[in-house]
């Protein structure tokens, strides 16, 4: 439909307006209902409670003179007001909803029988108490006419039924169940009878089971209607394991097998799903004698019969193999062989010219069917290899799989998919044969087939590469050459695809790739696709696994000239690229890095690059950079990357100071206070040598040896034990001279007016009083290092402190207080003044 032109658009002659006057009037005649719909001030009125009643008179008011929608949004509330007054509540609206219920329409019933059910599970009273106050109620709607609510109120029934005592259940339930379950009685009562009889035959010894219960049981299994037959006959199973082995063989096992031979096809088909369920009860003698040659006329009949039959059949045969494992003769084993592949190719024979729109209701319907069968074999294969023997496999089930593998209709490959994994098991050293079949599945054109398959991709590949004749570890794609163009296909068809979820995973599973081919074939083939999907995909979820991936394979290539190179493009493309977009994947990158490789490793590569990105225009870059900062501080070590840590303290305070963005300078803050909680992690060695050096003493190996055994220092110190010197008392090694050297340089940095001229923003930055203002320390390096942010020539000179942590009350420079020196500021800064002036005329002479 084309848009009219722009000058027939503007005309407005008399007869476009009459037809637009015409169009206002159909709208009044749509929108009358509407206004109809509205409450009217009495019906506000009626609708309009007290606000000053307590929660039960509110209920109680509601359930008397209330609308049936306030009524059930009561009984909705019921557990609550059992957990908040279970007294009044019992007292005073439990009579209220017996009334309400004997009228209530569906809605309301459903809502009372998921509330009863609620109080049940949640033990809101004793089961005594609720067996008085609510068991009635519930026996009384078991008969609703709505099926729908009869089974709701069943449900409960038969939950309330687990926690009753036995005589509660033979009085309240039993008994009347005798009348319920005669033919005189409807036939939906005498279905509630079936279920209940299942569940209370667990809750009576044997005797009594067979006195009382069995009498019903077995006038139920010959009801004159079809659908009690069935429905006993599916609770049969659950009576068994009540009565026990003898009873079971003696009387549940006559009434199967009568069953078995009904003429209504669902009682039959409820005879063979209990006897398939209740193989392993029987004996062998039962199993051989009377259950096989029964199973085996089923077997014959059901092509005759009805579809759901063959349905059920194809789902129950892996049941049948391992029940009957051993009982077959040859002769048996190999028919029962036969007629599972039968049933793998039902339907593919019938060839017809017709299309889908001409074929008939009925023929596609029953096509319909044999396709449930298909996938139901595809289900049990791995129980039919056990059946066969995995060394039979290529001999007896191969040619089978190959058709399953190659069904026309995508929910029997599917099914396959899944199972391929169990074949790969069980076939073993044999796994060699399916490699083909692998090769299938991952080209196929449907996604969801090859979303089944990389569930279990990594353990499938790995088996591949060691399994079979050849598992040499240099040779171990030789039989598997098209492997790698499968591979490359099937994620291409999946990136091409909308279902994203597919690619995400498809991509997580490729990590395993680095154990199954080599370096070289994964840097050629796989490796800058997965760089090239994090440029340009537009799926965050599918752009992170493509990163990781990407990590994992940059984590195992050995060849330096690849690493390097993949490192440079992950620098300059991603983490100094133009789109932000890009620059934020680079955080997501230096975050599995983080994860994925060593310390040293990220310290060296991409520390510097990461930390860099506090300049980065966008807020929403800074923002994630402030996310990362804790485990980007985590990989340092500490005396080794002193330098780096004063890198990462000078781009937090730069955060501070200059952030202009309100969530990038709330997220910092909250950032800081984090990373002033962590530990640092310190190399006790490096720490020794150090020390030896500073006290100018050289320090022999077996002496060093001897020093780090007897201090057994820790990789990590608490947080208010400082590791720089902040005054003679100090434990940490240093010397006189370093110490005034120390204090001379923060009384120069205290008083340096362009420092506080630069920035004289921090106090807000930090948002705190000029005098006792917050200034974070990331590494709780000594303040000296504050200075570094505006002359190069302190920071060098401070290059050689120890860091110390970080307390969060540490003063801004602004306060003249020393590390570990609570004296007079005004004393302590005329006290420097003299090595200030001479600090100062070095600068100049040496910028």
């Amino acid at each position: 439909m084309h848009p009219p032109p722009p000058a027939a658009a503007m005309e407005f002659s008399q007869n476009s307006l009459f037809g637009y006057m015409e169009d206002l009037q159909e709208l009044t005649i749509i929108e009358r209902p509407v206004r109809r719909s509205l409450k009217t001030p009495e019906e506000i009125e009626r609708l309009t409670v007290d606000e000053d009643l307590s929660d039960i008179e509110r209920a109680v008011y509601l359930l008397s003179a209330g609308q049936d929608i306030q009524g059930t949004s009561v009984i909705a509330n019921l557990p609550f007001l059992m957990r908040q007054n279970p007294a009044e509540t019992l007292r005073r609206i439990l009579p209220k909803v017996r009334e309400v219920l004997r009228v209530a329409g569906v809605e309301m019933q459903l809502t009372a029988a998921v509330s009863f059910l609620t109080i049940l599970q949640e033990e809101s009273v004793s089961i005594h108490t609720y067996a008085h106050s609510f068991l009635q109620v519930i026996l009384l709607h078991l008969e609703h006419r709505d099926a729908g609510v009869s089974n709701a109120w069943l449900e409960t029934l038969l939950s309330v039924i687990e926690v009753l005592p036995k005589e509660t259940l033979r009085h309240e339930i039993l008994n009347p169940l005798v009348s319920k379950a005669q033919l005189s009685q409807t036939v939906q009562s005498r279905l509630v009878s079936c279920k209940i009889l299942g569940k209370l035959t667990n809750k009576f010894d044997a005797l009594a089971i067979k006195r009382e219960i069995l009498p019903l049981v077995k006038s139920l299994c010959q009801d004159v209607e079809y659908e009690v037959r069935s429905c006993m006959c599916r609770q049969l199973e659950n009576i068994a394991q009540g009565i026990g082995t003898e009873l079971t063989k003696s009387v549940v096992l006559p009434e199967l097998i009568e069953l078995s031979r009904d003429e209504g096809s669902s009682v039959r088909l409820a005879a063979f799903e209990t006897l398939v369920n209740l193989l392993d009860t029987f004996d062998t003698d039962d199993r051989s004698q009377t259950i096989l040659p029964l199973v085996k006329s089923f077997c014959e009949k059901s092509f005759k019969a009805d579809e759901s039959i063959l349905i059920s059949l194809s789902f129950h045969l892996g049941k049948l193999c391992h029940g009957l494992y051993g009982i077959f003769t040859p002769d048996q084993h190999l028919r029962f062989l036969e007629f599972y592949k039968k049933l793998c190719t039902l339907g593919l024979q019938q060839e017809n010219g017709h299309s889908e729109n001409q074929i008939p209701p009925q023929i596609l319907e029953q096509e319909k069917k044999y396709i449930s069968v298909r996938k139901n074999c595809a289900y049990n294969f791995p129980a039919m290899i056990v059946f066969v023997d995995p060394k039979n496999f290529h001999m007896d089930l191969y040619s089978t799989f190959f058709c399953l593998c190659h069904d026309p209709e995508v929910p029997v490959r599917y099914t396959i998919a899944i199972c391929f994994y169990e074949v790969s098991k069980l076939l073993n050293s044999g796994v060699y044969l399916i490699h083909k079949e692998l090769i299938t599945l991952l080209q196929d054109e449907s996604l969801e087939v090859l979303d089944a398959l990389i569930d279990h991709l990594p353990e499938i590949l790995e088996l591949m590469s060691t399994g079979g004749e050849s598992s040499v570890q240099e040779n171990k794609l030789s039989s598997l050459p098209d492997l790698i163009p499968a591979l490359t296909a099937a994620e291409q068809r999946a990136a091409a695809s909308l279902k994203w979820r597919t690619h995400e995973k498809l991509l997580q599973k490729y990590a395993c790739l680095p154990h199954i081919i080599s370096s070289d074939q994964i840097y050629y083939r796989f490796l800058q696709r997965m760089f090239t999907i994090v440029m340009t995909n537009n799926v965050l979820p599918v752009q992170k696994a493509a990163s990781r991936t990407l990590c994992i394979f940059l984590r195992y290539n050995r060849k330096q000239e690849q690493r390097h190179e993949v490192i440079q493009k992950l620098i300059e493309q991603l983490g100094q690229g133009k789109s932000y977009w890009n620059r934020l994947r680079f955080l997501d990158t230096c975050e599995f890095i983080i994860e994925i490789f060593s310390k040293s490793f990220f310290c060296k590569y991409f520390f510097l690059p990461a930390i860099e990105l506090t300049h980065d225009p966008v807020a929403n870059v800074r923002m994630k950079l402030c996310y990362l900062l804790p485990k980007v501080k985590s990989t340092l070590k500490i005396p080794a990357d002193k330098h780096l840590l004063q890198q990462l303290e000078m781009c937090v305070r730069k955060l501070l100071c200059q952030e202009k963005d309100k969530d990038v300078l709330a997220t910092v803050k909250r950032t800081v206070l984090e990373l002033d909680r962590m530990e640092m992690s310190m190399d006790a060695e490096q720490l020794e040598k150090e020390k030896q050096q500073n006290d100018g003493r050289p320090m022999s190996d077996k002496t060093f040896e001897k020093k780090r055994r007897d201090t057994k220092t820790p990789t990590t110190l608490p947080k208010n034990i400082p590791i720089s010197v902040p005054g003679p008392s100090s434990g940490t090694p240093s010397t006189s001279k370093e110490i005034k050297k120390s204090k001379l340089i923060r009384s120069q940095s205290f008083n340096n007016q362009a420092f506080h001229a630069k920035y004289g923003n921090l106090d807000k930055c930090a948002g705190k009083s000029s005098t006792a203002a917050y200034t974070p320390s990331v590494s709780g390096l000594t303040k000296t290092s504050v200075i570094s942010l505006t002359d190069d020539s302190f920071r060098t000179r401070n290059a050689g402190s120890a860091p110390s942590s970080f307390s969060s009350n540490t003063p801004l420079p602004s306060t003249s207080r020393g590390t570990g020196n609570s004296g007079d500021p005004k004393s302590s800064g005329s006290k420097d003044t003299q090595p200030r002036k001479a600090a100062l005329k070095s600068r100049k002479s040496n910028p």
